[in-house]
């Protein structure tokens, strides 16, 4: 049964639907003989913390968005706060949140959580700045074409060889994988993408170049199924730092030590820092960073104690 409460924010009043449910909704009912008592009532508060939203400039900050139950909050800034109208005390209550923020110009991050066992009269902080162990982020990205220049430091970085099997994770149109077989002489090649569309431009773009025989595009979420990673001789990324880091325990534990991973623009955390970078000024006017680390022994051990969020 849905219930209205009113929302305060920062002093000021919104209404909104917050469809509390409550989790204890068959409460003990009092003796016949008793004559009946009003039920107390007191609100409950919350504190929700979430993450900035990237600055695009000009007026243009993409406020992170909140749903309580479904509804869209009016409120903005880092911590959130809302105060329900009074609810019956004795029973208790859950919510259900989600969040969509974006950490970047092109990466979009959907958050939920469900919270129950709530008290009325009581203040709960919930952090949405953490990802819910239980419930993962669905992480949206735009898809940049990385520039020909560009692809050629990333495979010339990389040291791709004769033989080599290439993987590039989020490969967009196959512009890495194809450039890594036909240019590089790579012995296969293969691009993960997790939009279908996507993946058909880089298979008619392999049939063109000459080279579908030697790669191979799979539709996928690359933090998910990439079974096969441990064959790669190299990695290329190019997706946004926070896929970056949810990768890293992944690629440091499954990949072979002396594999090579290569990332256009995103590092790895402070934790793993990159052991080269290339800065190449391209003919458009801006700068652009490649990165280099290779699997090694330390990688191997710092994996193990970090649990990884990807398909083992």
């Amino acid at each position: 049964m849905n219930t209205l409460l009113r929302s305060i924010v920062s002093g000021w009043v919104l209404s909104v639907l917050f469809a509390a449910l409550p989790l204890n909704a068959h409460a003990q009912p009092a003796a016949k003989t008793a004559p009946a008592k009003a039920a107390a009532k007191l609100p409950i508060k919350l504190i929700v913390l979430v993450p900035e939203s990237y600055d695009f400039g000009d007026d243009e900050k993409a406020e992170t968005k909140l749903w309580l139950f479904d509804e869209l909050m009016d409120a903005k800034g880092t911590r959130r706060e809302f105060t329900t109208q009074p609810l019956d005390v004795g029973k208790k209550y859950f919510y259900k949140l989600k969040m969509l923020y974006e950490p970047n110009n092109y990466t979009k991050i959907t958050r939920r959580l469900r919270y129950g066992n709530m008290e009325p009269g009581k203040t709960y902080t919930i952090d949405l700045t953490k990802e819910n162990p239980k419930l993962k982020d669905d992480i949206e990205v735009r898809w940049v074409p990385t520039p020909k220049a560009v692809v050629d430091i990333m495979l010339k970085l990389a040291k791709t060889k004769k033989g080599d099997v290439v993987y590039d994770l989020g490969c967009g149109d196959g512009i890495i994988v194809i450039a890594a077989v036909k240019e590089f002489g790579a012995g296969r090649g293969v691009g993960v993408d997790i939009k279908p569309k996507l993946i058909e431009e880089a298979k008619a773009a392999a049939k063109k170049a000459g080279v579908a025989d030697k790669v191979e595009f799979r539709i996928g979420d690359v933090l998910k199924k990439v079974d096969d990673i441990e064959k790669a001789d190299v990695v290329a990324l190019y997706m946004g730092e926070d896929i970056n880091l949810r990768l890293k325990p992944i690629l440091r534990k499954r990949m072979k030590i002396g594999a090579r991973v290569v990332s256009h623009r995103f590092k790895m955390g402070d934790d793993w820092p990159p052991e080269k970078t290339v800065k190449h000024k391209h003919t458009d006017g801006d700068s652009y960073f490649v990165h280099l680390w290779t699997i090694g022994p330390k990688d191997k051990a710092a994996a193990a104690k970090t649990p990884t969020n990807g398909k083992e």
